[in-house]
């Protein structure tokens, strides 16, 4: 039986294999846990992209992000927080770019986790924009490092998920709700 596409992120899909579904539109995946997720922002196509585009944005609704060191037009260092206080880096290159449509990117040979992702934008009308994260990678330590990862909360899965929720809070409300009180007044409560 043949069923009709569906463009719900691959890992969401009711119909073949996720993770391979995942990584067959990525250009030199690279990475064999693969994740999807998406969001739908009430902002035009154009100026959602154009805020993703520029990679020194990134750290402000992505929480695990360090920093993002731009080196050149298609490639940048990525400085990101892992599990127990440690962080990781790679150099990542654009390996695919169609404007106000889709960013795609490999982590350069070296890559302390080795990834390659998509991110594509499709226009939705009066709603806005589809924003749709598609992401493989090897987590440093395989299995038992992904469940540390997911034990720390520091898991992509988990991390999409919350990062398309801030970025579209960002894009939409011009800010990012938080708790009303700060981490450090968490840790100083010994919560």
């Amino acid at each position: 039986m043949t069923y009709p596409r569906d463009d719900a992120p691959p890992t969401t899909s009711k119909h073949g294999d996720a993770a391979d579904a995942a990584t067959e539109s990525l250009i030199n995946a690279k990475g064999s846990s693969a994740i999807a997720t998406a969001v739908t922002i009430n902002r035009p196509v154009a100026e959602v992209y154009a805020y993703f585009r520029d990679f020194a944005n990134l750290p402000s609704f992505m929480e695990n992000v360090v920093s993002i060191e731009v080196t050149h037009d298609k490639t940048s260092h990525w400085t990101v927080k892992a599990p127990a206080g440690a962080t990781v880096s790679w150099d990542a290159r654009i390996t695919q770019e169609e404007p106000d449509r889709l960013i795609a990117w490999t982590s350069e040979p070296g890559a302390d986790v080795p990834n390659s992702g998509r991110v594509t934008f499709r226009d939705a009308g009066p709603r806005g924009t589809v924003v749709t994260a598609t992401i493989a990678y090897d987590p440093p330590g395989g299995v038992i490092g992904k469940v540390i990862a997911k034990m720390f909360q520091r898991e992509p899965a988990i991390q999409a998920r919350r990062d398309l929720a801030r970025f579209k809070q960002l894009m939409e409300a011009g800010e990012i709700a938080t708790p009303a009180m700060t981490l450090k007044q968490f840790e100083e409560m010994g919560l």
